[in-house]
């Protein structure tokens, strides 16, 4: 079963849920949807950085240097979905 699907039932079935209960079952639903979101990006930029007929070796360099950045960010956005818990809101002097 999902986490999606086991969140679903929590909410529907009316019954209270302990509070850790909870939090694991937000934690999975977090974890899951990050990698979701990692995967699909991935597969949408699988392919867009091939060398192509013509293209000269800086070009080419710059188009793997884009893919490897990309490639960074999706690891940080399946390393934080699969953090223990979320990261605190940062505070600064325009926030009480």
């Amino acid at each position: 079963m999902s986490a999606h699907a086991k969140v679903l039932q929590a909410l529907t079935t009316g019954q209270a849920l302990e509070p850790s209960t909870a939090v694991q079952l937000l934690a999975d639903l977090r974890k899951e949807t990050g990698e979701e979101l990692a995967a699909a990006a991935e597969k949408h930029l699988d392919g867009r950085f091939r060398r192509e007929p013509g293209m000269t070796e800086t070009a080419f360099r710059n188009r793997k240097r884009v893919y490897a950045a990309s490639m960074r960010v999706l690891q940080a956005v399946r390393h934080l979905a699969a953090a223990p818990r979320p990261l605190p809101t940062p505070r600064n002097r325009s926030t009480p």
